[in-house]
């Protein structure tokens, strides 16, 4: 009776609502976390070949950095009346704003993993004689996956974050379900919402934290990867003790 009443009477905490919109919410949030994901998961692949374009190429960088930083300014209204014309009123439309919001962090950190890597870890591997993308996969992004993983950190929990502004074109998620409850005014459903977003973002940022610790274990004991750390003993061997 009162958790009927709770729906009546529109409070903020209402079981009742919890118990007869428990498909809704769990729609909604299914959506979301599909759109965070794909979202996330192609602004990492577009933006590692231009990190490493502009790792390569130095005159690059600054056009890169500009571009990608110029994207995250433009308000979200805009973005999407921009890509309207292209994707039409769709799924693809949010995703596709989505990514280009992200590049300026993935960009950044994927950079800036990139160019702390030691300059004596690149000369022991061509001292190998590994190649251009031999040194890059087994050598230069296995030692800035640190960065990497913490850009990709931020980049999924402001996509959360972000995502919520697809309701405008009614692919947001939760974020449909607030702007549904903004303008009903059902607080219920506007509170549980909104709580979900936050649990969402807080279980992605946990979740790839663990994910970070268990693939760079050398940044808790200050070892550097079996991989470069084996190309530096091959290339400077430990010197023979004398006879």
């Amino acid at each position: 009776m009162s958790g009927q009443n709770c729906l009546v009477t529109n409070e903020w905490i209402c079981g009742e609502y919890l118990r007869t919109r428990s498909q809704e919410l769990m729609d909604a949030t299914v959506q979301h976390v599909l759109i965070t994901v794909v979202s996330v998961a192609i602004g990492l692949a577009v933006a590692l070949p231009l990190a490493v374009l502009a790792r390569r190429y130095k005159p690059l960088a600054g056009p890169v950095l500009g571009l990608t930083t110029i994207l995250y300014t433009v308000p979200s209204l805009a973005m999407f009346s921009l890509l309207l014309p292209v994707f039409g009123l769709s799924p693809a439309l949010v995703v596709t704003g989505l990514v280009l919001y992200s590049l300026t962090i993935l960009v950044r950190n994927i950079l800036a993993g990139l160019e702390a890597v030691p300059e004596e870890a690149r000369e022991a591997a061509r001292g190998m004689g590994y190649g251009s993308w031999r040194l890059l996969w087994e050598v230069e992004l296995p030692l800035a996956l640190p960065a990497v993983l913490g850009g990709v950190r931020i980049a999924t929990v402001s996509t959360v974050a972000l995502t919520t502004v697809g309701a405008i074109v009614d692919y947001g998620g939760l974020g449909s379900l607030i702007l549904d409850g903004l303008d009903t005014t059902f607080k219920a459903q506007v509170l549980a919402a909104s709580v979900l977003c936050v649990v969402l973002a807080v279980a992605a940022d946990l979740l790839l934290l663990g994910l970070q610790r268990l693939l760079t274990p050398w940044t808790r004991a200050g070892r550097v990867p079996r991989k470069a750390r084996r190309a530096a003993s091959r290339t400077n061997p430990a010197p023979a003790e004398a006879i």
